[in-house]
C-alpha cells in the first residue's frame, strides 16, 4: 500500500499528536469488544446455526470490564489505559509515526463499529421486535403500576409501523458509514437519531443512555473529520476544498479490503437482515415461544376463591385472593392481587434464547405476579414458577379442568402450600388497541 501525492500535507504539532495518540487509544479500545461478556457470547452460540439475537449480542459488545448493565465506570477505566498508552507512546521510538495514516484507519475502524453498532438495533426495529404490541397482561394493568421505561416501550410497540420506520433510519445511515464518501452524511443522521434517544432515556429512565452515548462519541468522532470544512462552506460561504488525503491500495490488499468489506456488510446487514424477518415471524425474542394452554389465551375473572377450604370474599385490599388471572397465547400466567410486587427494573435491550430468561412481560411492571408454567395434560397439572427474579423458588402446582370453554377450575397449592381453589371465568373483553382506533367501535 502507498500513498498518493499530498500537495499540502497537515502539519502535526506536539500537542496534536498527543492528543491524538490519546483518542487513537481511547477509540480503539472502545471499538474493541474487550468485554467481561465476550467469551460467554462469542462462545455461546453454535456459528453454523446462528440467530438474529447472537448476531444482535455482538453488534451490542463494547468495552466493559463490570459485569451488569453499561457503566460510565468502564469508561474511565478506558480512558486512564488511553492516558498512560499515549504517554509511553509518545516515549517510544514510534512517535513519529505517519499521523495522516494512523487518522485515516482510526476513522475507518470507528466507521465500521459505529455502522454494525447502529444496524444492530435497525432491523429489530425494522421487523418491530425490540418493541412488540402489549400482551394481554400488560393491557390488562393500571397505568400506574408501569414505570416510565415500560410506557414508552408499549407507546412505541402500538405503531409497528413507526418503529419500522425508525429502524429504516437506522439502517440508512449504518449503510452511508461503510463507504468514506457518504459516512459523514451517515454520522449527522445518527446524531440526530441517536440523540434523541440518548434523551428519551433520560426522560423515562431508560437503561440505554449509556449506550447511546457511546454511538453518539463514534459519530461525533466521524463527523469531526467534515467539521470545519462543513462550517466553513455552510456557515461562513468561503470557498472549501475536501480533504485530500486517501491511501492507494494496490495488489493483495486491494483485493483483501475488498473482501473484508464484503464480508463485515454480507454478514451483518444480508445474512443478519434475513434472520431478523425470519425471526419477525416464526421466534420474537421478547415473549416465550413455548406454547400456552390450548384455547385459554384471555383474561378470567375469580368468581370463587377459597384457601384451605375457607371462601375469600372479593375485596379491593386481599393480598390473597387473586383478582383476575390472563393466560397468554405462550406458556405465562398472570395473576392480579393486591400482594406486593418487587418490580424487575431491568430496562436495557437484551435478546434471549431460552424462555425462562424472556422477561420483557414483566419488566417494569407492578400489579401482577407473573408464572411460566409447563402442562402435563395427561393428569392436567400445571406446574407454575414465578418469573420475577426477586422471586425465585415460588412454585404452584395446580390441577386444572374445563367444564366448558369459557371456565377453568384450578385446585392444588400456592407458594405457602396452602391448598387453594379458584374458578375462572373467562370475560369476553373487546381491545380498542386491536379492533380500531379511527371508526366507532361497538363493544
Amino acid at each position: 500500500m502507498s500513498n498518493t501525492n499530498i500537495p499540502s500535507p497537515p502539519v502535526w504539532t506536539a500537542r496534536e499528536k498527543l492528543i491524538f495518540r490519546f483518542f487513537f487509544l481511547f477509540f480503539i479500545l472502545q471499538a474493541i469488544p474487550l468485554s467481561v461478556d465476550f467469551f460467554k457470547i462469542v462462545f455461546g452460540f453454535n456459528w453454523f446455526h446462528i440467530s438474529y439475537g447472537d448476531i444482535f449480542n455482538l453488534t451490542r459488545l463494547s468495552a466493559k470490564f463490570l459485569p451488569g448493565a453499561d457503566s460510565f465506570i468502564n469508561w474511565i477505566i478506558v480512558a486512564i489505559i488511553a492516558i498512560i498508552g499515549a504517554v509511553a507512546w509518545g516515549k517510544s521510538k514510534y512517535k513519529d509515526i505517519d499521523y495522516n495514516q494512523f487518522y485515516y484507519w482510526l476513522r475507518v475502524v470507528v466507521r465500521y463499529r459505529l455502522a454494525i453498532g447502529i444496524i444492530g438495533y435497525g432491523f429489530i426495529k425494522f421487523f418491530p421486535l425490540q418493541a412488540p404490541f402489549p400482551s394481554i397482561s400488560n393491557l390488562n394493568t393500571s397505568y400506574g403500576d408501569f414505570t416510565d421505561w415500560k410506557i414508552f416501550s408499549m407507546s412505541l410497540g402500538i405503531v409497528p409501523s413507526y418503529e419500522a420506520f425508525l429502524g429504516a433510519i437506522e439502517i440508512l445511515a449504518g449503510l452511508l458509514l461503510f463507504f468514506r464518501k457518504t459516512a459523514t452524511i451517515g454520522a449527522v443522521i445518527i446524531l440526530v437519531f441517536t440523540g434523541n434517544v440518548f434523551i428519551s432515556n433520560l426522560a423515562y429512565e431508560g437503561g440505554e443512555f449509556v449506550y447511546a452515548t457511546y454511538l453518539i462519541t463514534f459519530a461525533l468522532f466521524v463527523l469531526w473529520f467534515d467539521a470545519q470544512r462543513i462550517y466553513n462552506l455552510v456557515s461562513l460561504e468561503q470557498p472549501t476544498a475536501p480533504n485530500s488525503f486517501k491511501p492507494q491500495f494496490v495488489g493483495k490488499t486491494k483485493s483483501l479490503r475488498l473482501a473484508l468489506k464484503t464480508l463485515v456488510i454480507f454478514f451483518f446487514v444480508f445474512l443478519y437482515g434475513f434472520k431478523t424477518y425470519s425471526g419477525f415471524h416464526h421466534n420474537p425474542y421478547q415473549f416465550p415461544r413455548t406454547k400456552g394452554l390450548a384455547k385459554a389465551a384471555g383474561i378470567y375473572n375469580v368468581s370463587e376463591f377459597k384457601i384451605n377450604g375457607r371462601v375469600l370474599p372479593y375485596a379491593a385490599a386481599d393480598s390473597i385472593r387473586w383478582k383476575d388471572v390472563v393466560f397468554e397465547k405462550w406458556a405465562t400466567i398472570s395473576v392480579r392481587s393486591d400482594r406486593k410486587v418487587i418490580v424487575d427494573s431491568a430496562n436495557y435491550e437484551q435478546v434471549f434464547k431460552n424462555d425462562k430468561d424472556r422477561d420483557y412481560e414483566l419488566t417494569g411492571t407492578a400489579g401482577r405476579h407473573y408464572y411460566s408454567y409447563t402442562v402435563d395434560s395427561a393428569n392436567h397439572v400445571l406446574l407454575l414458577d414465578n418469573k420475577n427474579p426477586h422471586y425465585k423458588g415460588e412454585q404452584l402446582r395446580l390441577n386444572y379442568s374445563r367444564p366448558d370453554s369459557a371456565t377453568i377450575i384450578l385446585s392444588g397449592t400456592n407458594q405457602h402450600r396452602d391448598s387453594i381453589y379458584v374458578i375462572l371465568n373467562k370475560i369476553d373483553k373487546k381491545y380498542p388497541l386491536k379492533l380500531s382506533r379511527r371508526k366507532a367501535l361497538k363493544l
